[in-house]
């Protein structure tokens, strides 16, 4: 089969690996039908190398249609067009009783100390086979699958995978109060849906990014917006004056390790990059070279008692943190991979009954699987009003 592989930074290629056969009897094979690149993935194209290995398939926002089925693979049939969750998860252990899928008992990632295996994600995450690809081993898939109707096109739920649960847990953990206000810096695919979800909800909501393109989407749906190019030096100024010098009751944070405005973080990203993978592997987890400057913005906009949700990706464990403004200003925060299955009952009336986020149309640009290379290029660079793209093999 064909597959987008990972061969060092900024380096994706179109390969023919092997099929995925069934392993265990709570596995199924999909043939995939339509496979997000997500902004995560370019923390691979780049950032988080040093724990990747050249080969591994990337992508982990699929869908498709079940080709074999294990044993043990609950009431998922032959022919089931499924969306697959971005985390693997067994739906019984202790953690995924809870809801927390992410911290899946029977898939945490324990030799790298982490949770729930991801598919296409680096050998952090259990260096599982993405969906980047014409096939895909699903793994657990009693639970790590999601049926959706056959019917209306991929574009309507491929997003149910990673991008609508993510951006729907953020707004839930940025707890915006009735007839309140939320502040979301950084407008990409999680960004943009949580703006639209907030806005679905009735919130006001002010979008933040500094790309044109970015900023004329969403506000062309009514959301306000704040150009972060014009207002680098006075973001927490102007959001104030907006907020009735008070701030923001919510603000959510969907950029994270890669924020604009962090030439050291950006700096040491890079001379990461240099480093051979095992000392780099170290640098990444205890060096404290997260670029924070969303994150610190963050923190200066909300108002007292505000919520700050963090949605964005951070790498570091030993990052600067301001812990008297965070204890002073009484600002709770919440933050995590999302939950996936525990949104989906929530999101998917959604999407039969009208799509008012607009899913089906939430994509930017499709192309074929074997144009990968430049979609990864044009999506990092921002070229072409590239938002958000599926690959269709």
């Amino acid at each position: 089969m064909k597959a987008v592989t990972w061969h060092g930074k900024r380096d994706v290629r179109v390969d023919t690996v092997p099929d995925p056969t069934i392993q265990e009897p709570t596995d199924a094979i999909v043939r995939i039908t339509s496979s997000g690149i997500c902004g995560s993935d370019l923390h691979l194209y780049e950032t988080l190398g040093p724990f990747m290995n050249e080969g591994d398939i990337l992508g982990h926002e699929p869908m498709g249609i079940v080709e074999a089925v294990g044993a043990g693979a609950g009431d998922l049939a032959v022919g089931d067009r499924v969306v697959m969750p971005f985390q693997i998860s067994c739906g019984h252990c202790y953690m995924c009783d809870q809801h927390l899928y992410t911290q899946c008992e029977t898939t945490q990632v324990r030799e790298e100390g982490m949770g729930a295996a991801l598919f296409g994600f680096s050998k952090l995450y259990g260096a599982v086979a993405g969906g980047q690809a014409e096939l895909l081993r699903v793994p657990q898939a009693q639970n790590t699958t999601i049926k959706v109707p056959h019917g209306p096109p991929d574009e309507r739920f491929v997003f149910l995978s990673d991008v609508l649960p993510t951006a729907w847990q953020a707004v839930e953990y940025a707890a915006i109060p009735d007839g309140g206000t939320v502040v979301i810096l950084g407008l990409g695919p999680i960004g943009a849906m949580a703006s639209r979800i907030a806005h679905h909800r009735g919130h006001r909501v002010i979008g933040v990014d500094l790309v044109p393109d970015r900023l004329a989407r969403e506000a062309a749906r009514g959301i306000e917006i704040v150009d972060l190019a014009l207002h680098e030096d006075d973001l927490g100024d102007v959001l104030r004056e907006m907020t009735g010098g008070r701030g923001p009751d919510s603000v959510i944070d969907a950029v994270g390790m890669e924020a604009h405005g962090a030439p050291v973080g950006k700096l040491a990203h890079q001379l990461v990059g240099l480093l051979p993978d095992a000392v780099g592997e170290k640098v990444m987890e205890q060096g404290g070279i997260d670029r924070l400057s969303a994150l610190h913005a963050s923190i200066d906009i909300v108002r007292r008692g505000g919520t700050i949700s963090i949605i964005g990706v951070y790498g570091g464990t030993a990052d600067p943190m301001p812990m008297l403004t965070l204890f002073d200003k009484q600002i709770q925060v919440r933050m995590g991979q999302a939950n996936v299955k525990r949104w989906v009952d929530d999101i998917m009336p959604l999407l039969m009954d009208g799509d008012p986020l607009d899913a089906e149309s939430f994509a930017t640009h499709t192309l074929p699987l074997d144009e990968a290379p430049g979609a990864y290029e044009m999506f990092q660079k921002k070229e072409d009003g590239a938002i958000k793209i599926l690959l269709k093999p």
